[in-house]
Formats: C-alpha cells, structure tokens, sequence
C-alpha cells in the first residue's frame, strides 16, 4: 500500500510540473516591444527593398535591394522564432509611419527613387535600426530576446556601412 501512495505522488509531482514546463515563461512588456520593433525594422526594410527593385534606376540600388530582401527576410524569420516560442505577437506588415515612407517612395523615380531610398530606406531606417538593436541588448532581460539583438546587431551595422558607402559615392 506504502509503495501504491509513494508511486502515486511522484506521478503526480511529475504531472504538476509537466505544464508548467511546457508553457514559456511569459516575457516582460519591453522585451515584448523589443522583438515587435526588430519585426517592425525587418518588414519596413523588405518592403522598400521589394519597391526599390522594380522603381531602382541604378544597378548598385537594386543590388543593396536584394541584399537588404535577404538579409531582412531572414531577420524576420529569426525575430518569429523567438517570438513564437515565447507566444508574443508580432507585427505582419508595416507600420503607418513605413507605409507613408513607402508610398513617398513609390511616387518617386530614377535618380530621385535611388537618392530617396538610399537616404530613408538605407541611411535613416539603419540608423534607427542600430540604436534600437543597441538599446535592446541593453535593456532585454530575457537572454534569448538580448542575443537575438546581439546576432542581428552586425548585419545592421554592415548594412549602414554599404549605404553609407552608396550615397557617398552618388555625391
């Protein structure tokens, strides 16, 4: 009888910890905003890029493009990862303030679409990009949302770099 209650407890504390284990700790109100702005940049950022491959005059702002569309499309699947398995929500498309960008830029053609989008799309939206990936190493306090920011942190930083290259050279 002894050994039938003795079973049944540890059969029991094995199920009482089992969901607990199972679900994700939930994540603080920042790191939440943390990974929906690395979603934010990642979709605002492949969203240009795909105009800036059908309106881009030059070869050298449809190459950047491309780049910016692979690299920020694997961005965002990175930012999904962590998000799905800490059950946060993120953005799906971009923000109104990247939709007015986007539809200024549309409006835009040749040498005036590649300056504007080297300068908004590639300079301004990197810049932002850096020092909120900064800023979230920083302030993350869950460590998987800290290196996600850490791992994204040098392809913006190389981004920067190359567009800044690009428009010095267009000057």
């Amino acid at each position: 009888m002894y050994k039938t209650i003795a079973s049944c407890g540890a059969v029991l504390a094995l199920l009482a910890g089992g969901p607990a284990q199972a679900q994700s700790p939930s994540l603080s109100k920042g790191d939440q905003q943390i990974l929906a702005d690395l979603a934010q940049a990642n979709i605002a950022e492949v969203s240009t890029a795909q105009i800036a491959l059908q309106k881009g005059q030059s070869a050298e702002v449809k190459q950047f493009a491309q780049q910016m569309v692979d690299d920020h499309s694997k961005g965002l699947q990175d930012v999904q990862k962590v998000a799905q398995a800490k059950n946060v929500t993120l953005p799906t498309e971009p923000d109104a303030a990247h939709k007015q960008a986007a539809a200024r830029l549309s409006g835009l053609s040749g040498a005036a679409f590649d300056k504007a989008y080297l300068e908004q799309a590639g300079v301004k939206d990197h810049k932002e990009a850096h020092a909120k990936a900064m800023s979230a190493q920083q302030k993350a306090s869950d460590p998987d949302v800290k290196a996600l920011a850490a791992k994204l942190q040098p392809v913006i930083d190389r981004h920067l770099q190359t567009v800044q290259g690009l428009v010095s050279s267009k000057h």
